[in-house]
């Protein structure tokens, strides 16, 4: 934030609720992704999702090394097991 920048109360509310369920959307977003990855034909499409799911991992708190692995090999069987380790 910029100097003598300071977040109102509601702001402040807004900000503490996106952190709080920071890990719930992380969840959302990699379910999708599994959905959308499966039924994917298109490669250009699957190569962004693919980019997308790395971040989401993260996110969710999985730890970096275990989401790199996933996401190079590619393995959707495997991403499925983990999102449904994270619900």
């Amino acid at each position: 934030m910029a100097k003598n920048q300071w977040l109102t109360p509601h702001q402040k509310g807004i900000v503490k609720r996106y952190y709080e369920n920071r890990d719930d959307a992380a969840y959302q977003k990699l379910s999708e992704a599994v959905s959308e990855l499966y039924v994917c034909e298109d490669q250009k499409k699957a190569q962004r999702l693919w980019k997308g799911v790395r971040t989401a991992l993260v996110n969710a708190g999985v730890h970096a090394g275990r989401a790199e692995s996933v996401v190079e090999a590619r393995d959707l069987g495997r991403l499925a097991r983990i999102v449904g380790e994270l619900s």
